[in-house]
């Protein structure tokens, strides 16, 4: 049976995310406290596959994940997991709203819930902590009733806690990203996603622009591009990179060689299904551009599974 990481402990979005997929949640499920905890034990192999937040939809990219992905690892990603995300004001029962002196959650719900934050809650003190299942777990654990978490209604439930308010997100269409990181390339499936790190090789004018042309030129479509600093020193910035498309295509393959050969050095990140299949168009055509060097992105190719 393989062993799978997620952001613990149960009752996190991770959690919800992880039971969307029939074959991870039938899976040897370990609880860890931080992504880099989540990614570093598979780097290690005390588990098989990982399951860590990407990106949100209101507050954005999830930084510790892409930076994990970036500069500390080799480690490739599997799959994506698209979860619509409603949060709640969970408390103690009998707990009411003027009660309340303190709300915990992790950062980002925290984030997510400040229009409902400052119009019902304005004076409280609002605590960060490493996840929505941890917050609700201190609720629980509290002396009193001043306290309440943000987080969904399994980590509600599990502490025993109940909802006071629910879908007090402030905006509607909230979803969260999970990604499942593991090694090895998934086989194509014709709806699938590339995801890249370009590091520019010197910082002049039109850089950037010259490797997007690299794939405007092939008609590959960017799904995402983002900027984040290199650790290199101020003003140095690498840029993140999705793309619809499959490193088996061989526009895409093709590509990563030209730019590498002429633009720009390349992480690859992986090459994997997209989590909503009628949302994406798969690259085809090469065109009449000559194969780049890039003997890296050959041996990616050899380790992509059979479908």
């Amino acid at each position: 049976m393989a062993r799978v990481g997620f952001l613990g402990p149960r009752g996190t979005f991770a959690d919800e995310a992880l039971h969307t997929q029939a074959d991870l949640a039938a899976s040897e499920l370990v609880e860890l406290r931080t992504v880099p905890a989540v990614i570093n034990a598979v780097e290690r192999g005390e588990i098989d596959l990982g399951l860590v937040p990407i990106e949100n939809s209101i507050e954005g990219t999830i930084s510790v994940t892409l930076d994990t992905l970036a500069f500390d690892t080799d480690l490739l990603i599997q799959r994506e997991i698209d979860l619509p995300i409603a949060l709640h004001l969970c408390v103690k029962p009998g707990t009411k709203l003027t009660d309340i002196r303190t709300v915990i959650s992790h950062p980002n719900p925290l984030g997510q819930s400040r229009v409902f934050l400052a119009a019902n809650l304005p004076d409280a003190e609002l605590v960060a902590t490493d996840s929505t299942a941890r917050a609700a777990e201190q609720v629980r654990d509290a002396v009193g009733t001043d306290t309440a978490s943000i987080g969904n209604r399994r980590g509600a439930e599990l502490c025993g806690l109940e909802v006071l308010a629910s879908d007090i997100e402030d905006h509607p269409g909230n979803e969260t990203r999970f990604v499942v990181v593991g090694r090895g390339i998934p086989a194509p499936t014709g709806h699938d996603k590339t995801s890249l790190v370009c590091f520019q090789r010197e910082n002049r004018p039109g850089s950037l622009l010259n490797i997007l042309q690299e794939f405007a030129a092939r008609s590959i479509n960017l799904t995402k591009l983002e900027s984040r600093p290199t650790k290199g020193g101020l003003g140095q910035y690498c840029f993140f990179v999705d793309i619809d498309g499959h490193l088996g295509d061989e526009v895409v393959s093709d590509c990563l060689r030209h730019l590498i050969a002429e633009q720009a050095e390349v992480k690859f990140l992986g090459s994997y299904p997209v989590a909503r299949p009628d949302g994406s168009a798969r690259a085809v055509g090469v065109g009449e551009s000559t194969k780049g060097t890039g003997d890296w992105i050959d041996d990616f190719v050899s380790q992509i599974r059979e479908a």
